[in-house]
């Protein structure tokens, strides 16, 4: 089991690869409590307050870069929000080999998401006096700026996007992976939002997901206080830290090297299981 410090050393780094990509940490994080001997029913908590954290302080961040739409993010988490209660209500009828291969499944999943994410072709270029950045009220629609341009994008399909936002709601109650490995990519691939705002709009809300599931846990007295607050602390620093590198950095070696370590870790799960 690890220690305090551990605790924060490993929130810390999975909340800031996280809030990079918009997968959510939770995703790195609870497969490696888990290796490190914490049961899966302990760890999946942690992972919940782990990406509340993290999104709570990725936020500011990413709202000064105006690639937060807040009005998609709300439609969504709707969606997201009920999935994550039904799942968290449903964790408890899952023996913990079975909730190492949901967790390993949800990891291999994840990489593969990270590795089929685009950059910003889901949006054109405009002029830079065309119009205000970030989103355009009362849509779902807004523009913002990437590689030097200002892009316009538009969101569609919101069926489609919003069944899937639902799935990943299921699974961030189940096993504590936030769902933000199925937001993200969905908001992009299915809705046809640029992964930059995706990302970021996901990292935003995640946490409310989260919280949804959490009431649940925390009613059944599942959630460990005494390694929460390490969690906690690891990852409210990480989100800072992964919200300033994410307006910095490019998003394809982000996603390649988070796609490494998840299909490590869910390797090492499967021999496990």
């Amino acid at each position: 089991m690890p220690g305090s410090f551990l605790l924060v050393l490993l929130a810390l780094a999975t909340a800031a690869l996280g809030a990079l990509g918009g997968l959510g940490g939770a995703v790195v994080l609870v497969p490696l409590l888990v290796l490190s001997g914490m049961p899966a029913r302990e760890a999946a908590p942690l992972g919940l307050l782990s990406v509340a954290s993290g999104s709570l302080s990725a936020g500011p961040r990413q709202l000064a870069d105006l690639t937060v739409h807040h009005r998609l993010g709300v439609t969504t988490e709707t969606m997201a929000s009920a999935g994550a209660v039904t799942g968290a209500l449903l964790s408890g009828a899952f023996g913990e080999t079975l909730l190492k291969r949901l967790l390993a499944t949800v990891a291999l999943a994840a990489a593969v998401a990270s590795l089929r994410g685009r950059d910003e072709t889901h949006a054109v270029a405009v002029a830079e006096g065309a119009g205000d950045l970030g989103e355009q009220r009362g849509t779902l629609s807004g523009t913002f700026r990437a590689e030097g341009t200002v892009r316009r994008y538009q969101a569609r399909n919101l069926p489609g996007g919003l069944a899937v936002m639902t799935l990943a709601g299921l699974v961030a109650g189940i096993a504590g992976a936030s769902g933000g490995f199925i937001k993200t990519p969905a908001a992009s691939e299915i809705m046809r939002v640029p992964v930059k705002v995706a990302a970021s709009t996901t990292t935003f809300t995640v946490g409310v997901t989260s919280a949804a599931a959490l009431l649940v846990f925390a009613a059944h007295g599942r959630i460990n206080l005494a390694h929460a607050g390490p969690v906690i602390t690891g990852s409210l620093l990480g989100g800072q830290i992964g919200a300033r590198l994410q307006s910095r950095l490019g998003s394809s070696v982000i996603r390649r090297a988070l796609a490494g370590i998840l299909v490590g870790v869910s390797l090492i799960l499967f021999v496990q299981a």
